[in-house]
């Protein structure tokens, strides 16, 4: 399967904002169990920013959830 960056970082997230409001979280909430801005959070679910993979495992362990699990979506 081919997906372009883009594609991978809008895909990304729309997953994490899907995965924060199942656990009925605000981005402030993320952001606070993540010790990062909520500005990065909200930059991160528009997909402006290319995230690190530490920040990608902050939130994970946030939403108590494995890594992988936040790049479990399929591209469109």
């Amino acid at each position: 399967m081919d997906i372009s960056e883009e594609a991978f970082i809008i895909n990304l997230g729309v997953r994490i904002r899907q995965l924060r409001e199942k656990k009925n979280l605000s981005q402030q909430d993320l952001a606070n169990d993540c010790n990062i801005p909520k500005t990065q959070i909200g930059r991160i679910e528009r997909a402006k920013v290319n995230t690190t993979v530490r920040t990608l495992i902050k939130i994970a362990n946030a939403l108590e959830i494995e890594p992988k699990e936040l790049l479990d979506f399929h591209s469109k």
